[in-house]
């Protein structure tokens, strides 16, 4: 058998390396072999030892292509019965084994040598130094396969969306991939108004703040006295009834506003909410609507209109004529059909507080003005909401000491 001069030159100065630092070193030996045919053609074998460079792990490969890029081996051989034997250093008898049988013609031969504190030597051989030195944790290969079946048959699961059926370790990395689900609340059971503040980081002011509504309000009270009117222009307009799964709410569109402590606040939208949250002398309505508006500092301010039982209302007849019946559906309403200033009683005096959307997230920073004179509703436009959504309204809240302007 035959091997390169230069290997046996190796041989030698390896004896004496290891010598030296056998006691407190681990030392790897990796082969980068290729097919005989290598040997004749200079370029082709430069170009697969490229290749196993990059089918290694990245130490490995770095360490080849340093190894490749320093060193060239002779094309003479030398035969490997003429080594020297029985020199007493265990790499030497090692690579000697290794090439025992072997006809090896022009090869590259990796050594690395590398310290480690109370090591011992692993598994010799180039699956040996990619396991120890490859991916750093010294797992054998078996256990490298298993791992990677294991992420790729959970990639796929998720991205099927079947990650239930996979193992809850591979499960976990999914789950925190996609985040938490969006939280749906209700106005019942262990999602209901007493549990907002505790379904969501978002929702703590549901439980937490100081400025909640809805109120109830006790004219004995209240602030009573002199108040600017509230000055409405509302206009025939587009709109859009969209069922969003916790009431009937229309999104309105055109020039709509109010104008009210000196800033205009133009109308988004409107909804409905039975009985009404809003109480006034402990009493609650039938039904109320509210009517939100924001200003261009991003400001909300609510109208609430107070609805009891009576005759139709023109608008809530428009409104439950293209009342969508299914949770995110939306009609749209003819054009020009909507115009709010029909919803509004003649007398348009009203209590005034600050407080809170009364839905999550509960903001607070809310101007409230609820309307003292309520309008009506029919029998029949109150039993087709309310078979839709029987009870969608949060309990009062505390007024913590809060001053409410009674309008006079």
């Amino acid at each position: 058998m035959l091997i390169p001069k230069a290997l046996q030159r190796m041989n030698h100065s390896l004896a004496s390396r290891t010598a030296r630092f056998w006691p407190p070193a681990m030392v790897t030996l990796g082969f980068v072999l290729g097919g005989s045919a290598l040997a004749a053609e200079p370029a082709a074998e430069h170009g697969a030892a490229h290749a196993s460079s990059a089918n290694a792990p990245p130490a490995s490969a770095a360490k080849a292509a340093s190894a490749d890029s320093h060193d060239t081996v002779s094309n003479k051989t030398t035969p490997v019965e003429t080594l020297p034997t029985g020199s007493g250093n265990p790499m030497a008898e090692k690579i000697r084994a290794a090439m025992a049988g072997t006809v090896v013609a022009s090869k590259k031969m990796t050594v690395v040598v590398e310290s480690k504190e109370g090591g011992t030597s692993g598994t010799s051989g180039a699956g040996g130094a990619r396991a120890e030195h490859g991916d750093g944790h010294g797992a054998s290969a078996p256990a490298r396969v298993l791992a990677s079946q294991r992420y790729k048959q959970a990639r796929a699961a998720a991205i099927a969306g079947h990650a239930s059926n996979t193992s809850p370790a591979s499960a976990a990395p999914v789950a925190d991939a996609h985040g938490m689900a969006e939280v749906h609340w209700t106005y019942e059971g262990d999602t209901g108004p007493q549990a907002w503040g505790k379904l969501k980081p978002d929702f703590n002011l549901c439980a937490n703040g100081k400025r909640q509504s809805p109120i109830n309000i006790e004219d004995g009270s209240t602030l009573q006295g002199p108040a600017e009117p509230v000055q409405f222009a509302y206009v025939p307009s587009n709109a859009t009834v969209v069922n969003n799964g916790h009431t009937i709410q229309v999104d309105v569109q055109g020039e709509n506003s109010i104008t009210v402590r000196g800033s205009n606040y133009r109308l988004l939208q409107f909804h409905f909410h039975t009985p009404s949250e809003e109480q006034i002398n402990f009493k609650r309505f039938p039904m109320v609507a509210h009517l939100v508006h924001r200003n261009n500092e991003g400001q909300l301010a609510v109208v609430a209109v107070l609805l009891e039982e009576g005759a139709t209302n023109p608008v809530i007849d428009k409104v439950w004529t293209y009342m969508p019946l299914d949770a995110g559906d939306r009609v749209r309403m003819p054009a020009g059909l909507l115009n709010l200033a029909e919803l509004l009683p003649t007398d348009q005096r009203y209590y005034q507080f600050m407080g809170s959307l009364t839905t999550p997230p509960c903001s607070e920073g809310v101007l409230w003005m609820v309307l003292k004179k309520p309008v009506s509703l029919s029998k029949g436009q109150y039993k087709l909401f309310t078979q839709l959504y029987p009870g969608n309204a949060r309990p009062v809240q505390a007024l913590n000491g809060r001053p409410v302007r009674e309008a006079q």
